[in-house]
């Protein structure tokens, strides 16, 4: 049987950014089917060189195209003619396939586009309109873009399929020992004095919109009120990334020292970080905009409960409407801010004292009923955001638009319509 092959463009799918992990974890979910191949090509990051990438355990069936940016319309045009490709794929912000999407009339005219879409947040974003039209199908990742794209384009074909994670291996690890061995190596839990520890994790990239330094900041309040050697605080990121803060000069600011605040830099396996992941007692995310945000969902999978910002993704996290699996916190003001590309949206900030009011709560809360709210956590990632759920929605979505739109030869992608003229 002949398989599907599917051109994906997006981030590449061998970096470590949310849109590159959600990539590889759809391909090589897909590709284990035996009824797929893919050519992608590899961008936002810098390459060594730029000859095609094939893995040893795909091969041919695998080919990854190394680009700058994420490709011009003419590579497109190249890889449609040499590959003939039956869907094409792309994903992220809608802001960086303008320039593709003013060649859709080529593309869809020999295979259907498939638009993985994020949106952060409201207002509906309008001026999206001409973009999503540029579609035949489109899949939201969360609750927000869903709406979005249900009214500014409901004419749009829209399926919601939200992110995932590897819940087999963000899981709660039951080698108590191991994790034992682990906090005593890297001083999690307990203070070089050998007091316990209550330990908050931030996993992110330091831009902006994470708020890296406001995180900081609070935690700091966070300690002038419990006590300066109560707790710490764990920040997995590049301390001099040019998008965000000097967390260096902000820690020597505020005079923590190694047992109060510590820095995670190494590049970590997703092993490695279940691990950490299982050794701290809650893991936060504040950002002011936030598509679906990974680090929290891998942190409900090993049964680690969760602060949040309730903006974008972040806010069906913590709670399924019923019951909570973390503390989320509303923003205490809500902006519009933008660019001449985004006209409007609003940036959601939580205050302060919000973020110290839920650290307290969590670091208050008893062992059991953190313990019972992180079980809850997972359930609720398996029951929506499980991995074999991911795939097997891909798998169902992507196999019933070639069977329905067919490519190249067969296509029945219709670019035209008739209308009649009063």
């Amino acid at each position: 049987m002949k398989k599907i092959k599917v051109f994906c463009l997006a981030d590449s799918p061998l970096a470590p950014s949310g849109v590159g992990t959600q990539t590889r974890y759809m391909i090589e979910g897909l590709l284990q089917t035996g009824r797929f191949e893919f050519v992608c090509f590899g961008g936002a990051i810098k390459h060594p060189d730029y000859k095609p990438i094939r893995t040893e355990e795909y091969g041919d069936d695998w080919i990854i195209y190394p680009v700058d940016g994420y490709g011009t319309q003419e590579q497109v045009r190249a890889l449609l003619k040499a590959q003939k490709p039956d869907i094409v794929w792309i994903m992220t912000d809608p802001r960086f396939w303008g320039w593709m999407w003013n060649i859709d009339n080529e593309i869809r005219s020999v295979a259907p586009l498939v638009y993985y879409h994020v949106w952060d947040n409201l207002p509906y974003p309008t001026f999206n309109r001409k973009w999503y039209l540029s579609n035949d199908v489109i899949a939201s990742i969360s609750k927000v873009t869903d709406d979005i794209v249900k009214n500014v384009a409901p004419e749009v074909e829209l399926h919601h399929l939200p992110h995932a994670v590897n819940d087999s291996v963000f899981t709660r690890i039951d080698d108590r020992k191991l994790i034992k061995n682990f906090k005593s190596e890297n001083e999690i839990g307990v203070d070089s004095k050998g007091n316990d520890r209550f330990t908050f994790f931030w996993n992110n990239r330091n831009a902006r919109r994470k708020q890296s330094g406001s995180l900081m900041f609070w935690f700091n309040d966070f300690l002038n009120k419990v006590g300066r050697d109560k707790a710490t605080l764990i920040m997995h990121t590049e301390p001099k990334d040019p998008n965000g803060q000097d967390l260096i000069a902000i820690k020597e600011r505020l005079g923590f020292d190694d047992d109060q605040f510590k820095l995670s830099t190494n590049k970590l396996s997703i092993q490695q970080l279940s691990v950490l992941y299982n050794s701290v007692d809650c893991t936060i995310n504040i950002s002011d905009a936030e598509g679906f945000g990974l680090a929290t969902l891998e942190s409900l999978a090993t049964e680690t409960p969760i602060i949040v910002n309730m903006t974008g993704g972040l806010q069906e996290q913590v709670t399924n409407g019923e019951d909570w699996f973390g503390i989320g916190i509303e923003p205490s003001s809500k902006a519009i801010i933008g660019s001449q590309e985004v006209p409007w949206i609003y940036e959601d900030r939580i205050c302060g004292p919000d973020l110290v009011d839920a650290m307290v709560k969590m670091y208050e809360m008893s062992d059991s009923d953190r313990e019972e709210m992180g079980k809850k956590g997972r359930q609720h990632v398996l029951d929506n955001y499980s991995m074999k759920k991911y795939i097997s929605s891909w798998d169902n979505l992507l196999t019933g638009i070639h069977e329905r739109f067919g490519s190249w030869d067969d296509i029945k992608t219709k670019q035209w319509s008739l209308q009649k003229v009063l």
